[in-house]
């Protein structure tokens, strides 16, 4: 059997792996020169800026001025968006690399909270405690309920049991899970079903060498077990007869496969595939499919406090002119020389404030966001400044393919054309980010293989 994989980031290299693993042939087409798509670790250098708008992203404001960080980010790797990984061992992405047999080291940490003090970890001793029993009966209460819960806002559940440090977790957690911070369109039942799955894991994790580590290793089990990789080749056209994908052309040359897969996210599979061959109403539902968006900032730092190395803290910041009138984002320190991503001695904080698409195409509303970062940043270090040898903040308007919410419901990985898949983060699968593309790598191999 012949498999087309039509991108190189992690749900695409996922789904090749796993098929060559069973002895399918399998061509992965990727336009760009990089591996690792949206979850891709680059250098900053002439071309950057151009390759964040390929991604549906601009640069909305940076310190000094961008040419100036050529020179002085040159030995720096930078995460496209913001990119931790959620669960650990018990994420999908981890889990999957486990199953090919790939070796990667993490660096994982708990999370801390920034509020009119830091705390870390967010729950103490005396927190589990007090709140353990509710939480217990929210994670594992019967799969007949989680379903009844699936339509049963966030919004909702906190009015019910949202009572002192129960209150907070449950604020926070469900927007960190969805990228979303309006709590009325989250789901309680898929937050509570994806916390259960993550139990026992680190809350994030990051890899040794930035993210590419993982998309590189992808490429060379794919490669060393026959299959082939071409990057720089942009898929034209999917080639579809009757109902049946049956190909694909490339500039002037067609080939046909048995099976193609797109990581595309989903409203853009149009470009390539003619709409006319699918149904109008599914037409309709994924062209009204909804991303995340968010604001990304990375500040270099020269100097860092050692017991802020290597973790991570999440804030929120209350009645703001967002939609959910909340903010809530993640400070992270896990960028730095020992994860080999900055020269030695230098550290490179990652940082994301969650908004929607719209918000997040509004340079104001993006400088707001920088604002509320720094704000927050500040409290952790308060003389980061000081410190800081260049900063760049992006707004990023697709950073996970479809937002998980009520009012939005992901696609199956199948489609109605006999033979086209969807891989990647914008299909019903578990988790959020690269954990959604690695699983949908996974029930892709089970309807195949």
């Amino acid at each position: 059997m012949r498999a087309c994989v039509i991108g190189a980031g992690i749900g695409g290299l996922a789904t090749a792996s796993l098929l060559v693993k069973n002895g399918w042939s399998v061509d992965v087409y990727e336009k760009e020169e990089l591996l690792g798509g949206r979850a891709l670790s680059c250098k900053i250098q002439e071309g950057y800026e151009n390759l964040l708008k390929k991604f549906e992203m601009k640069i909305v404001a940076t310190s000094p001025d961008l040419q100036q960080i050529y020179d002085l980010a040159a030995d720096y790797k930078v995460d496209l968006g913001f990119h931790l990984i959620g669960g650990g061992k018990k994420g999908a992405c981890v889990r999957l690399l486990k199953q090919l047999d790939i070796e990667l080291d993490f660096v994982g940490s708990r999370l801390g909270f920034i509020g009119d003090k830091i705390d870390y970890p967010i729950l103490k001793a005396k927190d589990k405690f007090a709140i353990l029993p509710r939480i217990l009966q929210l994670l594992f209460t019967r799969k007949s309920k989680i379903e009844e819960m699936k339509k049963i806002s966030m919004e909702e559940m906190i009015k019910k049991y949202g009572r002192g440090k129960l209150k907070l977790i449950l604020e926070l957690f469900p927007r960190l899970i969805t990228t979303v911070n309006d709590l009325s369109r989250i789901s309680a039942g898929e937050t509570f079903f994806a916390q259960r799955e993550l139990l026992g894991g680190d809350p994030v994790v990051y890899p040794y060498g930035g993210l590419n580590s993982m998309a590189e290793a992808m490429a060379e089990y794919i490669e060393k077990n026959g299959g082939r990789i071409y990057l720089g080749h942009k898929v034209n056209k999917i080639i579809i007869e009757d109902g049946v994908a049956k190909g694909i052309r490339i500039k002037r040359k067609e080939k046909e496969y048995n099976v193609i897969i797109s990581t595309l996210p989903i409203q853009h599979i149009f470009t390539m595939a003619d709409e006319k061959e699918f149904p109008e109403e599914w037409v309709e539902y994924v062209k009204n499919l909804k991303p995340t968006g968010s604001l990304i900032s990375y500040h270099a730092l020269n100097k860092l406090n050692k017991n802020l190395l290597n973790k991570s803290f999440v804030f929120i910041e209350r009645n703001v002119d967002f939609e959910g009138n909340d903010v809530v984002g993640m400070i992270d320190f896990k960028m730095n020389y020992e994860s080999g991503v900055t020269p030695r001695g230098k550290y490179l904080v990652q940082s994301y404030a969650i908004c929607t698409p719209e918000e997040a195409k509004k340079r104001k509303k993006a400088m707001e966001l920088k604002e509320i970062i720094e704000k927050n940043l500040k409290k952790l270090i308060p003389d980061y400044e000081k410190h800081m040898e260049w900063s760049i903040h992006a707004a990023i308007w697709h950073l996970d393919g479809v937002a998980k919410t009520i009012d939005n419901e992901k696609p199956d990985v199948t489609t109605p054309i006999k033979n086209l898949y969807i891989a990647g983060d914008c299909v019903a699968s578990k988790g959020v980010g690269v954990n959604c593309a690695a699983d949908s790598a996974n029930l892709i191999a089970e309807r195949l293989i």
